[in-house]
């Protein structure tokens, strides 16, 4: 298990790398102790400001991500060492290639039906040899989900991925994470939608430059500039009160 893990803005974290991730899920699946992972980036930080369950639900993982550059650069700020950002859509990507080449068992739970298929159509033309288990798309009645979580226990998965959105994913997944017995449950957002070409992700230089989240608010004005400009600018707020009291603990 991580090491590396820090407070963060209301938040633990994993100052872990990409390679160091995986090797963390290796573990974990050969433990086959039902494990939940998550993700943290400005969004988070804001709603686990406001929601103290999914405070407590993304505290106790036992494996968190730093999914978004302002995680990366929040700390760095702090005086606290993030190696690098470990987004969860590349984690998703480096876990299907992981899965292809030891015979991992996966599930995908999430997004519009016809989204889904395609997400899995993509991968196995990818690795002819990658197990799918089992899929189902995101839309159900809440009495459902008992009876979703048993199907997805009964799979026998190694590995479960779950596209909902913050905090649906991490309610869903802790809610019913040992009835489904699944080693390793990932929620991954909009993953699916990104991969099967639904909706497009930042070139490289963005990601890298930390302004992939313009190019999201750029498609879908309306819809994200609560969440970006106003939730960027309060995360902003939240990081130079820490610096404050930080600065402040260290001199008494």
């Amino acid at each position: 298990m991580p090491t590396k893990r820090v407070s963060l803005l209301g938040s633990q974290l994993d100052c872990l790398t990409m390679n160091e991730t995986l090797k963390v899920v290796d573990e974990i699946i050969k433990k086959r102790v039902p494990t939940q992972h998550v993700v943290i980036n400005a969004s988070k930080i804001n709603l686990m400001a406001k929601n103290e369950w999914l405070r407590t639900i993304v505290n106790s993982c036992p494996l968190i991500n730093a999914d978004g550059q302002s995680i990366v650069w929040a700390g760095r700020f702090l005086g606290i060492h993030v190696p690098e950002r470990v987004a969860g859509i590349d984690l998703f990507s480096e876990l299907v290639e992981k899965a292809a080449k030891e015979g991992l068992r996966l599930y995908y739970f999430g997004g519009e039906e016809e989204v889904v298929q395609k997400v899995i159509q993509l991968h196995q033309e990818a690795y002819p040899q990658l197990k799918i288990v089992g899929f189902r798309n995101g839309y159900f009645k809440e009495d459902e989900s008992s009876k979703i979580a048993q199907d997805i226990c009964d799979s026998q998965a190694d590995i479960l991925f779950v596209a909902f959105s913050s905090p649906k994913k991490e309610f869903w997944i802790h809610k019913y994470k040992e009835q489904m017995n699944i080693p390793f449950m990932m929620g991954v957002g909009g993953s699916f939608d990104v991969i099967a070409g639904k909706t497009q992700r930042a070139p490289k230089w963005m990601q890298k430059l930390g302004f992939e989240w313009f190019f999201r608010l750029i498609q879908e004005p309306r819809r994200m500039f609560s969440r970006y400009l106003k939730g960027n600018t309060l995360f902003l707020v939240k990081v130079l009160k820490e610096k404050v009291n930080r600065k402040e603990q260290n001199n008494d």
